[in-house]
Protein backbone atom coordinates (compact mmCIF):
# COMPACT_ATOMS: atom_id res chain seq x y z
CA UNK A 1 0.00 0.00 0.00
CA UNK A 2 1.01 3.65 -0.78
CA UNK A 3 2.67 5.19 2.23
CA UNK A 4 1.89 8.65 0.51
CA UNK A 5 -0.11 11.18 2.63
CA UNK A 6 -2.89 12.09 -0.13
CA UNK A 7 -4.79 15.71 0.08
CA UNK A 8 -8.20 15.34 -2.31
CA UNK A 9 -10.87 15.90 -0.25
CA UNK A 10 -10.94 19.79 -0.40
CA UNK A 11 -10.29 20.35 3.43
CA UNK A 12 -7.87 19.43 5.41
CA UNK A 13 -9.74 17.89 8.17
CA UNK A 14 -11.61 15.42 5.87
CA UNK A 15 -8.02 14.63 4.53
CA UNK A 16 -6.85 14.01 8.18
CA UNK A 17 -10.25 11.53 8.49
CA UNK A 18 -9.00 9.55 5.09
CA UNK A 19 -5.70 8.36 6.93
CA UNK A 20 -7.18 5.31 7.76
CA UNK A 21 -8.05 4.26 4.40
CA UNK A 22 -10.26 1.02 2.94
CA UNK A 23 -12.36 0.94 6.22
CA UNK A 24 -14.74 -1.36 5.10
CA UNK A 25 -11.91 -3.90 3.95
CA UNK A 26 -8.63 -4.25 4.39
CA UNK A 27 -7.99 -0.92 6.39
CA UNK A 28 -4.58 0.74 5.84
CA UNK A 29 -3.49 3.06 8.76
CA UNK A 30 -1.74 5.76 8.02
CA UNK A 31 -0.64 6.93 11.48
CA UNK A 32 1.73 4.15 12.66
CA UNK A 33 4.48 6.22 14.06
CA UNK A 34 5.21 9.77 15.46
CA UNK A 35 6.82 10.39 12.16
CA UNK A 36 3.92 9.65 10.12
CA UNK A 37 1.76 11.96 12.08
CA UNK A 38 4.06 14.78 11.73
CA UNK A 39 4.82 14.14 7.96
CA UNK A 40 1.09 14.41 7.66
CA UNK A 41 0.77 17.92 10.10
CA UNK A 42 3.99 19.78 7.60
CA UNK A 43 2.42 18.07 4.08
CA UNK A 44 -1.06 19.28 5.09
CA UNK A 45 0.26 22.89 5.49
CA UNK A 46 -1.94 23.73 8.55
CA UNK A 47 1.74 23.94 10.44
CA UNK A 48 5.03 24.68 9.14
CA UNK A 49 6.90 23.20 11.53
CA UNK A 50 6.01 20.30 14.25
CA UNK A 51 8.16 19.97 17.48
CA UNK A 52 8.80 16.15 17.55
CA UNK A 53 5.83 13.53 19.28
CA UNK A 54 5.43 10.58 20.71
CA UNK A 55 3.21 7.42 20.49
CA UNK A 56 0.46 9.27 22.62
CA UNK A 57 0.08 12.07 20.15
CA UNK A 58 -0.23 9.56 17.52
CA UNK A 59 -3.49 7.85 19.38
CA UNK A 60 -4.81 11.78 20.47
CA UNK A 61 -4.89 12.14 16.70
CA UNK A 62 -6.08 8.64 15.93
CA UNK A 63 -8.75 9.74 18.48
CA UNK A 64 -9.74 12.88 16.99
CA UNK A 65 -9.69 11.05 12.99
CA UNK A 66 -12.22 8.57 14.25
CA UNK A 67 -14.23 11.45 15.44
CA UNK A 68 -13.96 13.58 12.58
CA UNK A 69 -14.58 10.49 10.78
CA UNK A 70 -18.25 9.35 12.49
CA UNK A 71 -19.06 12.97 12.50
CA UNK A 72 -19.01 14.05 8.84
CA UNK A 73 -20.77 10.07 8.54
CA UNK A 74 -23.46 11.50 10.74
CA UNK A 75 -23.62 15.12 9.29
CA UNK A 76 -23.22 13.53 5.47
CA UNK A 77 -26.46 10.98 6.28
CA UNK A 78 -28.50 13.31 7.97
CA UNK A 79 -28.09 11.46 11.13
CA UNK A 80 -27.34 12.41 15.11
CA UNK A 81 -23.70 13.07 16.00
CA UNK A 82 -22.77 10.20 19.04
CA UNK A 83 -21.75 11.98 22.37
CA UNK A 84 -18.46 10.63 22.16
CA UNK A 85 -17.44 11.98 19.11
CA UNK A 86 -18.71 15.43 20.21
CA UNK A 87 -16.87 15.33 22.87
CA UNK A 88 -13.37 13.95 21.62
CA UNK A 89 -13.58 16.74 18.69
CA UNK A 90 -14.93 19.25 20.89
CA UNK A 91 -11.82 18.59 23.55
CA UNK A 92 -9.22 18.81 20.94
CA UNK A 93 -10.77 22.24 19.22
CA UNK A 94 -10.21 23.77 22.73
CA UNK A 95 -6.82 23.20 23.25
CA UNK A 96 -4.94 26.41 22.46
CA UNK A 97 -4.23 27.03 18.65
CA UNK A 98 -0.17 27.22 17.54
CA UNK A 99 0.62 30.91 16.92
CA UNK A 100 1.23 32.14 13.64
CA UNK A 101 4.22 34.58 13.82
CA UNK A 102 5.57 36.73 10.77
CA UNK A 103 8.94 37.03 9.75
CA UNK A 104 11.04 38.60 7.11
CA UNK A 105 10.11 35.87 4.46
CA UNK A 106 6.73 35.52 5.34
CA UNK A 107 4.38 33.26 7.78
CA UNK A 108 5.77 30.52 9.82
CA UNK A 109 3.71 28.47 12.41
CA UNK A 110 5.17 26.23 14.44
CA UNK A 111 3.06 24.06 17.00
CA UNK A 112 3.48 21.24 19.37
CA UNK A 113 1.84 17.93 18.31
CA UNK A 114 -1.16 19.16 20.38
CA UNK A 115 -1.37 22.27 18.96
CA UNK A 116 -1.18 21.20 15.53
CA UNK A 117 -4.43 18.28 16.72
CA UNK A 118 -5.70 21.75 17.74
CA UNK A 119 -5.87 23.24 14.23
CA UNK A 120 -6.89 20.12 12.35
CA UNK A 121 -10.00 19.85 15.47
CA UNK A 122 -10.65 23.71 14.38
CA UNK A 123 -10.96 22.96 11.21
CA UNK A 124 -13.32 20.17 11.04
CA UNK A 125 -15.87 22.09 13.89
CA UNK A 126 -16.02 24.92 11.07
CA UNK A 127 -16.34 22.71 8.43
CA UNK A 128 -19.09 20.81 9.94
CA UNK A 129 -21.09 23.86 10.93
CA UNK A 130 -20.41 25.68 7.85
CA UNK A 131 -21.63 26.10 4.10
CA UNK A 132 -20.01 22.88 2.77
CA UNK A 133 -21.96 20.42 4.31
CA UNK A 134 -24.38 20.04 1.38
CA UNK A 135 -21.64 19.48 -0.84
CA UNK A 136 -19.88 16.03 1.21
CA UNK A 137 -19.61 13.33 -0.57
CA UNK A 138 -18.12 9.41 -0.09
CA UNK A 139 -16.11 8.20 -2.69
CA UNK A 140 -17.58 6.04 -5.47
CA UNK A 141 -14.79 3.62 -5.53
CA UNK A 142 -15.93 0.86 -3.25
CA UNK A 143 -12.65 0.30 -1.42
CA UNK A 144 -12.77 3.72 -0.49
CA UNK A 145 -13.99 5.44 2.26
CA UNK A 146 -12.88 9.42 1.80
CA UNK A 147 -15.39 12.10 1.91
CA UNK A 148 -15.14 14.75 -0.23
CA UNK A 149 -16.21 18.65 -0.70
CA UNK A 150 -17.71 18.21 -3.91
CA UNK A 151 -17.56 21.63 -5.93
CA UNK A 152 -17.63 19.98 -9.05
CA UNK A 153 -20.39 21.97 -11.40
CA UNK A 154 -23.46 20.39 -11.10
CA UNK A 155 -22.28 18.51 -8.25
CA UNK A 156 -21.49 15.18 -10.66
CA UNK A 157 -17.96 14.08 -9.65
CA UNK A 158 -18.27 10.95 -8.10
CA UNK A 159 -14.46 9.94 -7.09
CA UNK A 160 -12.10 11.64 -3.94
CA UNK A 161 -9.50 11.90 -6.74
CA UNK A 162 -9.07 10.81 -10.31
CA UNK A 163 -5.46 9.25 -9.23
CA UNK A 164 -6.26 7.73 -6.59
CA UNK A 165 -9.50 6.61 -6.86
CA UNK A 166 -11.13 7.69 -10.45
CA UNK A 167 -8.67 6.36 -13.00
CA UNK A 168 -9.14 2.18 -11.41
CA UNK A 169 -12.51 2.27 -11.50
CA UNK A 170 -12.71 3.41 -15.09
CA UNK A 171 -10.16 1.11 -16.22
CA UNK A 172 -11.63 -1.92 -14.37
CA UNK A 173 -15.01 -0.88 -16.03
CA UNK A 174 -13.47 -0.60 -19.38
CA UNK A 175 -11.91 -4.13 -19.19
CA UNK A 176 -14.91 -5.44 -17.88
CA UNK A 177 -17.34 -4.35 -21.22
CA UNK A 178 -13.74 -5.33 -23.15
CA UNK A 179 -14.41 -8.86 -21.59
CA UNK A 180 -18.50 -8.66 -22.14
CA UNK A 181 -17.59 -7.84 -25.81
CA UNK A 182 -15.48 -10.51 -26.45
CA UNK A 183 -17.48 -13.24 -24.46
CA UNK A 184 -21.02 -11.87 -26.48
CA UNK A 185 -18.69 -12.22 -29.89
CA UNK A 186 -17.86 -15.75 -29.14
CA UNK A 187 -21.07 -17.06 -27.71
CA UNK A 188 -22.55 -15.74 -31.05
CA UNK A 189 -20.05 -17.93 -33.25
Amino acid sequence: MNLDHVFVCGNPALDFAATLRARRSVRFEMFVTPERLRAWYLESGIVDAVFPGDQADVERAKAVREAVYQLVTARRLGEEYADEALEVLNGAARRPPAAPQLTRSGRWTQATPDEALSAVARLAVELLSGPDVPLLKECGNPECTRVYIDRSRGMRRQWCGMESCGNKIKAAAYRARKKDVHAATAAAR
